[in-house]
Parts: structure tokens; C-alpha cells; sequence
């Protein structure tokens, strides 16, 4: 039931009983009082992503003393952050800070990268931020010593694959995409980004359908919180670029990365278009799989400036 609507029928439910106007100032309270699916904050890339994280709870929410968090950003292409093909280093500046802010024992960032992991780290400016908080805490693990296999029992068509062993050990995934066109899954947001975290990502591109188990995936590696960067959104060319590159100047955050990407989808333009998020095959397929919401007219979505 949808947040509104289970509003309007405990109204009803109130109404029949009698009127009661400790109740009904209760239950409105309560509505008032808990996070919106969704938050979209304006500004630069540190305070926004801090505003949009404070309006879903603070990162006390997601993450507690002593857990070891894995924050997965966009860091596999030797660019600059202009290009959008990256997650922005102070985005990630932040979460690392909002992480330690809230007791986190271990913080690791980690991707799978496609490129020459020195010149994608470096050029990225995201070493340089992770370096200034905690020398060795960014790393690209390609080897394959550094992934375990893994089933993943609720999955549709790709029922396992070799995962980061780090990632199988945490605590609390915080994906961190930065916002962008993806030429075969159509965006890449937090879900797509996910595929990252494990060494066999060919398959999902050769031996399943891609929307398939981008899903089947998220079965197994559902983050905990999505921050989707959209200070600068690729969309042409992507995932690589170089594309068309708008500002939206935006940070979106939601428990539900569904929910965050969707909200992305319907935002912004998308290869010179607007787009549902219904268009995009793993969001509508992690829908209807009960995953997260997609329907982004009947969420709860709120705008702040930072």
C-alpha cells in the first residue's frame, strides 16, 4: 500500500470509530515525522549530498558503530570528474566523512574498474580524496584472488558468480553512481553499477539478458542506500563518454535504490529525450520482482537547497 493512500484509509478507519483528535493529530505526526522515499538536493557535490542523506534520516540510519561499510561508486574510466563518467570525489568525500560520522569500523571503496586502474584512480581525483581521509582504503580489485563464488537463490537466470569477498563480508553496501547513459542497459545508476562488485560481468552481457541479472544481482548485493550523484549527468555515449554533458547541480538519495534511479530516469534528459523509468528494462523488471518502486508520481519526494 502506498504511503498516501494507507494515510487516507487510517483516516477513514479513525472517522468510523469516532472522532478522535489525539489520534488523528498522532497519526498525522507519525507521517510528518518519518523520512521521504526520496530526497533531491541542489548545490555543490559535498553539502548535497549531505542535505539529501539528512532528509532520509542521516547516515545513523544505514549505517552503525563499528560495521564495516563498502561504498561503491563510478571510478572505471581514466577521466576527469567534468566528463560525468565518474562518480565526483567530493561526493564521495562526504559519504566517507558521513560514514565515520556515524562509527563506522571499517570503511573500504571499492569497483572492478575497465580501464588502467592507476590512470582511472588518479585522474578520477578519487584516490586523492580517499588517500586524505585514510591512506588504502580505495581499491580496484581485478585479481581474482580477491573474489569468492557466491549463489544467489532468488535470481531468475544468473544463479551465481564470483563476488568481492570484502563485499560478502560487509556490513552495509552504500552505492554511489554517478549518473549517466549506458548504451546496452540503457542508464547506469545504482542497480547497473552494482555489477562492480564481481569478476564475471561478461556473462550478464553474453550468457543472460542484461536486465535479467542486473536484478538477479540486486538479489544478492541490494545496497542499503543509494546516493545517485547528478551534479553532472552523461547523457550520450555512456558508459565511457565523451558525450553530451548536462549540470543538474543534484544529489539523490533513497533507502530504496529503485526508487533513487527511477527518480534519476524521470529527472533528467536521456539521448536528447525525457524517459520513464517503466522504459528502462531492469527497473521496471526490479518492480515487479518487489525489489523497490519505480511508480515515482506516487512517492514520497522532497526538494531542498544546500
Amino acid at each position: 500500500m502506498k504511503r498516501r493512500d494507507f494515510l487516507k484509509w487510517q483516516m477513514a478507519g479513525i472517522s468510523l470509530l469516532g472522532t478522535n483528535i489525539p489520534l488523528l493529530a498522532a497519526a498525522e505526526k507519525t507521517f510528518a515525522d518519518s523520512p521521504p522515499d526520496v530526497a533531491v538536493a541542489k548545490g555543490a557535490p559535498g553539502p548535497a549530498t549531505r542535505a539529501a542523506v539528512n532528509q532520509i534520516g542521516g547516515m545513523g540510519r544505514f549505517v552503525k558503530t563499528g560495521q564495516k561499510v563498502v561504498i561503491k561508486p563510478n571510478m572505471s574510466f581514466a577521466r576527469d570528474p567534468e566528463s560525468a563518467t565518474n562518480t565526483h570525489p567530493e561526493v564521495i568525500r562526504e559519504v566517507l566523512v558521513m560514514c565515520k560520522e556515524a562509527g563506522a569500523g571499517r570503511i573500504l571503496v571499492l569497483d572492478n574498474v575497465l580501464q588502467d586502474a592507476e590512470l582511472c584512480l588518479s585522474r578520477s581525483g578519487i584516490r586523492d580524496v580517499c588517500n586524505a581521509f585514510q591512506p588504502g582504503i580505495c581499491h580496484n580489485l581485478a585479481g581474482a584472488s580477491f573474489f569468492a563464488e557466491s549463489a544467489l537463490p532468488q535470481a531468475v537466470e544468473m544463479r551465481s558468480n564470483a563476488f568481492m569477498r570484502d563485499v560478502l563480508e560487509a556490513d552495509v553496501i552504500i552505492a554511489v553512481p554517478v549518473a549517466k547513459c549506458h548504451g546496452s542497459a540503457g542508464v547506469s545508476l545504482s542497480l547497473k553499477g552494482q555489477m562492480g562488485l564481481i569478476y564475471d560481468r561478461r556473462s550478464m552481457h553474453s550468457r543472460y539478458d542484461l536486465g535479467t541479472s542486473i536484478v538477479d544481482l540486486a538479489t544478492r548485493v541490494r545496497p542499503a542506500l543509494a546516493i545517485v550523484d547528478a551534479t553532472r549527468v552523461l547523457t550520450t555515449n555512456g558508459p565511457g563518454g565523451p558525450g553530451k554533458v548536462i549540470t543538474p547541480g543534484e544529489v539523490i538519495a533513497s533507502a530504496d535504490p529503485v526508487a533513487a534511479d527511477a527518480t534519476a530516469v524521470a529527472s533528467y534528459e536521456w539521448y536528447g529525450r525525457k524517459m520513464q523509468p517503466r522504459q528502462v528494462p531492469h527497473l521496471r523488471l526490479a518492480h515487479e520482482r518487489g525489489l523497490g518502486r519505480m511508480d515515482v508520481e506516487a512517492l514520497v519526494t522532497k526538494r531542498v537547497a544546500a
